[in-house]
């Protein structure tokens, strides 16, 4: 089974929390929105900025 790739994974807000082990949005989101995202199903988001790890590193320095 190929796994759906959603645009979360390449959004700049999409980091690593080591504290919880896995991937969160790094912006603060409303009570749906956190559903959403927990489900899987974020799409259209209205902070969505496309990032690679260049741009998530010069966002860092």
């Amino acid at each position: 089974m190929e796994k759906k790739i959603s645009k979360c994974e390449d959004c700049m807000y999409y980091e690593y929390d080591y504290e919880l082990g896995f991937y969160v949005c790094d912006m603060d989101l409303d009570e749906d929105e956190t559903a959403h995202f927990i489900g899987g199903n974020f799409q259209n988001c209205p902070y969505y900025r496309p990032g690679d790890e260049y741009t998530i590193v010069r966002k860092q320095i």
